[in-house]
Protein backbone atom coordinates (compact mmCIF):
# COMPACT_ATOMS: atom_id res chain seq x y z
CA UNK A 1 0.00 0.00 0.00
CA UNK A 2 2.56 2.57 0.85
CA UNK A 3 4.45 1.74 -2.26
CA UNK A 4 0.98 2.27 -3.94
CA UNK A 5 0.58 5.77 -1.69
CA UNK A 6 4.48 7.00 -3.54
CA UNK A 7 3.38 6.43 -6.61
CA UNK A 8 0.20 8.29 -6.57
CA UNK A 9 2.89 10.91 -5.25
CA UNK A 10 4.68 10.89 -7.96
CA UNK A 11 1.39 10.78 -9.88
CA UNK A 12 -0.02 13.70 -8.31
CA UNK A 13 3.07 15.60 -8.77
CA UNK A 14 3.64 15.02 -12.32
CA UNK A 15 0.43 16.51 -12.81
CA UNK A 16 0.73 19.50 -10.42
CA UNK A 17 3.60 20.43 -13.27
CA UNK A 18 1.68 19.60 -16.16
CA UNK A 19 -1.19 22.07 -14.58
CA UNK A 20 1.57 24.66 -14.37
CA UNK A 21 3.45 24.17 -17.38
CA UNK A 22 -0.01 24.63 -19.35
CA UNK A 23 -1.12 27.48 -17.25
CA UNK A 24 2.23 29.21 -18.73
CA UNK A 25 2.22 28.32 -21.75
CA UNK A 26 -1.75 29.28 -22.32
CA UNK A 27 -0.34 32.40 -20.66
CA UNK A 28 2.28 33.66 -22.34
CA UNK A 29 0.65 32.91 -25.64
CA UNK A 30 -1.95 35.52 -24.17
CA UNK A 31 0.87 37.77 -23.38
CA UNK A 32 2.21 38.02 -26.34
CA UNK A 33 -0.73 38.28 -28.69
CA UNK A 34 -0.90 42.04 -28.25
CA UNK A 35 2.20 42.67 -29.19
CA UNK A 36 2.69 40.98 -31.80
CA UNK A 37 -0.72 41.84 -33.04
CA UNK A 38 0.93 45.37 -32.67
CA UNK A 39 3.71 44.84 -34.89
CA UNK A 40 2.10 42.73 -37.75
CA UNK A 41 -0.44 46.34 -37.63
CA UNK A 42 2.02 48.62 -37.41
CA UNK A 43 4.42 46.73 -40.63
CA UNK A 44 1.39 46.37 -42.78
CA UNK A 45 0.55 50.09 -42.04
CA UNK A 46 3.89 50.81 -43.70
CA UNK A 47 3.73 48.32 -46.29
CA UNK A 48 0.60 50.14 -47.53
CA UNK A 49 2.74 52.86 -47.94
CA UNK A 50 1.63 56.64 -48.33
CA UNK A 51 3.35 57.60 -45.28
CA UNK A 52 6.01 60.69 -45.06
CA UNK A 53 9.28 59.87 -44.10
CA UNK A 54 8.60 61.28 -40.49
CA UNK A 55 5.70 58.81 -39.99
CA UNK A 56 7.79 56.23 -41.04
CA UNK A 57 10.19 56.94 -38.59
CA UNK A 58 7.74 57.22 -35.97
CA UNK A 59 6.15 53.80 -37.01
CA UNK A 60 9.44 52.36 -37.26
CA UNK A 61 10.13 53.19 -33.56
CA UNK A 62 7.05 52.32 -32.25
CA UNK A 63 8.03 48.42 -33.98
CA UNK A 64 11.40 48.49 -32.08
CA UNK A 65 9.63 49.65 -28.32
CA UNK A 66 7.15 46.83 -28.98
CA UNK A 67 9.48 44.21 -29.90
CA UNK A 68 11.47 45.08 -27.33
CA UNK A 69 8.94 44.54 -25.22
CA UNK A 70 8.04 41.31 -25.65
CA UNK A 71 11.44 40.26 -25.50
CA UNK A 72 11.73 41.08 -22.22
CA UNK A 73 8.68 39.10 -21.39
CA UNK A 74 10.00 36.01 -22.92
CA UNK A 75 13.33 36.43 -21.90
CA UNK A 76 11.99 36.99 -18.42
CA UNK A 77 9.34 33.89 -18.55
CA UNK A 78 13.34 32.04 -19.87
CA UNK A 79 14.78 33.07 -16.57
CA UNK A 80 12.00 32.50 -14.19
CA UNK A 81 11.90 28.80 -14.85
CA UNK A 82 15.71 28.29 -14.17
CA UNK A 83 16.12 30.66 -11.22
CA UNK A 84 17.50 29.39 -7.97
CA UNK A 85 19.19 31.18 -5.04
CA UNK A 86 22.22 30.74 -6.47
CA UNK A 87 21.68 33.03 -9.30
CA UNK A 88 20.60 35.99 -7.38
CA UNK A 89 23.13 38.59 -6.32
CA UNK A 90 22.26 40.66 -3.38
CA UNK A 91 23.58 44.24 -2.22
CA UNK A 92 23.22 47.19 -1.28
CA UNK A 93 21.45 49.58 -3.80
CA UNK A 94 20.56 52.97 -4.44
CA UNK A 95 16.76 52.07 -4.89
CA UNK A 96 16.10 56.13 -5.93
CA UNK A 97 18.62 55.91 -8.99
CA UNK A 98 17.35 52.70 -10.17
CA UNK A 99 13.34 54.07 -10.37
CA UNK A 100 15.04 56.86 -11.87
CA UNK A 101 16.09 54.51 -14.43
CA UNK A 102 13.56 52.33 -15.33
CA UNK A 103 11.45 55.72 -15.93
CA UNK A 104 14.06 56.48 -17.85
CA UNK A 105 13.80 53.11 -19.95
CA UNK A 106 10.61 53.11 -20.39
CA UNK A 107 9.97 56.80 -21.28
CA UNK A 108 10.09 56.31 -25.28
CA UNK A 109 7.38 53.77 -24.91
CA UNK A 110 5.15 55.61 -23.25
CA UNK A 111 5.45 58.68 -25.40
CA UNK A 112 4.90 56.43 -28.61
CA UNK A 113 1.76 55.14 -27.11
CA UNK A 114 0.25 58.79 -25.63
CA UNK A 115 1.52 57.69 -21.50
CA UNK A 116 3.16 59.68 -19.35
CA UNK A 117 5.26 58.46 -16.38
CA UNK A 118 6.89 59.81 -13.43
CA UNK A 119 8.84 59.07 -10.39
CA UNK A 120 8.11 60.48 -6.64
CA UNK A 121 11.64 61.20 -5.94
CA UNK A 122 12.05 61.07 -1.37
CA UNK A 123 14.18 63.81 -0.12
CA UNK A 124 16.68 61.29 0.64
CA UNK A 125 17.93 58.13 -1.45
CA UNK A 126 16.63 54.99 -0.24
CA UNK A 127 19.03 52.42 0.10
CA UNK A 128 17.79 48.54 -0.37
CA UNK A 129 19.29 45.35 -0.36
CA UNK A 130 18.77 43.45 -3.86
CA UNK A 131 19.51 41.63 -6.70
CA UNK A 132 19.69 44.69 -9.37
CA UNK A 133 18.97 42.99 -12.44
CA UNK A 134 16.01 41.13 -11.15
CA UNK A 135 14.90 44.37 -8.95
CA UNK A 136 14.76 45.71 -12.50
CA UNK A 137 12.59 43.33 -13.63
CA UNK A 138 10.21 43.45 -11.80
CA UNK A 139 9.83 47.11 -11.42
CA UNK A 140 10.13 47.37 -15.72
CA UNK A 141 7.42 44.49 -15.85
CA UNK A 142 5.38 46.64 -13.57
CA UNK A 143 5.35 49.58 -15.14
CA UNK A 144 5.10 47.49 -18.62
CA UNK A 145 1.78 46.44 -17.21
CA UNK A 146 0.26 49.68 -16.27
CA UNK A 147 0.92 51.22 -19.64
CA UNK A 148 -1.87 48.46 -20.42
CA UNK A 149 -4.50 50.65 -18.52
CA UNK A 150 -3.10 53.76 -17.40
CA UNK A 151 -5.10 56.66 -18.95
CA UNK A 152 -3.68 59.20 -21.06
CA UNK A 153 -4.76 62.56 -19.04
CA UNK A 154 -3.42 61.15 -15.48
CA UNK A 155 0.54 59.52 -15.45
CA UNK A 156 2.07 56.22 -14.17
CA UNK A 157 3.73 56.74 -10.68
CA UNK A 158 6.48 55.03 -9.15
CA UNK A 159 7.13 55.87 -5.76
CA UNK A 160 9.33 54.70 -3.12
CA UNK A 161 8.92 54.88 0.53
CA UNK A 162 9.91 53.16 4.23
CA UNK A 163 7.97 50.94 5.90
CA UNK A 164 8.20 48.77 9.31
CA UNK A 165 9.99 51.40 10.90
CA UNK A 166 12.63 51.76 8.11
CA UNK A 167 13.20 48.04 7.58
CA UNK A 168 11.63 47.49 4.45
CA UNK A 169 11.90 49.74 1.23
CA UNK A 170 8.89 49.69 -0.82
CA UNK A 171 9.02 50.34 -4.40
CA UNK A 172 5.52 50.66 -6.34
CA UNK A 173 3.96 51.49 -9.71
CA UNK A 174 0.47 52.83 -9.49
CA UNK A 175 -1.66 52.95 -12.53
CA UNK A 176 -5.16 54.07 -13.24
CA UNK A 177 -6.87 51.77 -15.00
CA UNK A 178 -10.06 49.43 -14.67
CA UNK A 179 -11.08 48.76 -11.02
CA UNK A 180 -10.57 45.02 -10.11
CA UNK A 181 -13.83 43.66 -8.37
CA UNK A 182 -13.51 42.93 -4.74
CA UNK A 183 -14.24 39.31 -5.18
CA UNK A 184 -11.55 38.85 -7.88
CA UNK A 185 -9.37 40.88 -6.30
CA UNK A 186 -9.60 38.57 -2.88
CA UNK A 187 -8.44 35.78 -5.43
CA UNK A 188 -5.60 38.21 -6.89
CA UNK A 189 -4.58 38.40 -3.27
CA UNK A 190 -4.27 34.83 -2.18
CA UNK A 191 -2.08 33.88 -5.14
CA UNK A 192 0.08 36.94 -6.77
CA UNK A 193 3.68 35.61 -7.22
CA UNK A 194 2.63 32.13 -6.35
CA UNK A 195 0.87 31.03 -9.55
CA UNK A 196 -1.14 32.61 -12.91
CA UNK A 197 -4.03 34.62 -11.99
CA UNK A 198 -5.80 36.47 -14.76
CA UNK A 199 -7.53 39.51 -14.35
CA UNK A 200 -10.88 38.99 -15.99
CA UNK A 201 -11.84 43.04 -16.54
CA UNK A 202 -8.19 43.66 -17.81
CA UNK A 203 -8.82 41.51 -20.63
CA UNK A 204 -4.47 42.02 -21.80
CA UNK A 205 -3.85 41.00 -18.59
CA UNK A 206 -2.66 36.76 -18.06
CA UNK A 207 -1.54 36.88 -14.22
CA UNK A 208 2.00 36.03 -16.14
CA UNK A 209 4.07 38.73 -15.05
CA UNK A 210 3.10 39.13 -11.38
CA UNK A 211 4.12 35.13 -11.49
CA UNK A 212 7.24 35.97 -13.20
CA UNK A 213 7.52 38.80 -10.53
CA UNK A 214 7.08 36.73 -7.30
CA UNK A 215 9.88 34.17 -8.55
CA UNK A 216 12.34 36.70 -8.87
CA UNK A 217 11.01 38.60 -5.55
CA UNK A 218 11.33 34.95 -3.79
CA UNK A 219 14.86 34.88 -5.13
CA UNK A 220 16.29 37.57 -3.35
CA UNK A 221 14.12 37.65 -0.03
CA UNK A 222 11.96 40.28 -1.33
CA UNK A 223 7.98 40.21 -1.47
CA UNK A 224 5.51 41.16 -3.74
CA UNK A 225 2.50 42.61 -3.33
CA UNK A 226 -1.13 44.69 -4.72
CA UNK A 227 -3.19 47.58 -3.49
CA UNK A 228 -6.77 48.00 -4.81
CA UNK A 229 -7.95 51.52 -5.58
CA UNK A 230 -11.68 52.68 -6.91
CA UNK A 231 -9.67 54.18 -10.31
CA UNK A 232 -7.09 51.38 -10.61
CA UNK A 233 -4.19 49.72 -8.50
CA UNK A 234 -0.73 49.95 -7.16
CA UNK A 235 1.74 46.74 -7.11
CA UNK A 236 4.92 46.88 -5.03
CA UNK A 237 7.97 44.85 -4.06
CA UNK A 238 9.17 45.60 -0.84
CA UNK A 239 12.89 44.80 0.07
CA UNK A 240 14.97 44.82 2.98
CA UNK A 241 16.64 48.35 3.38
CA UNK A 242 20.12 47.99 3.74
CA UNK A 243 22.13 49.06 7.07
CA UNK A 244 23.36 52.82 6.58
CA UNK A 245 19.56 53.00 4.96
CA UNK A 246 18.60 52.80 9.01
CA UNK A 247 20.96 55.17 10.49
CA UNK A 248 19.62 57.93 8.02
Amino acid sequence: MAGMGDGGQILATKSDVYQRDTSLFVAAANDLKSPLALLRQLALHIEAGGLSSSEISTTARRIVLTSERALRLTTDLTRSTHIGDATATVVPLNLTALCCEIAAKVYPLYQANGRRITVRIPRRSMIGLADRDLLGRILLNFVDNALRYSKADVPVAITISRRQRGRIVRLAVRDYGPAVPSRLWQRLQQTVGVRVQPLHNRPASSGLGLYIAGRFAATMQARIGAIRHRDGATFYVDVPAAQQQRLL
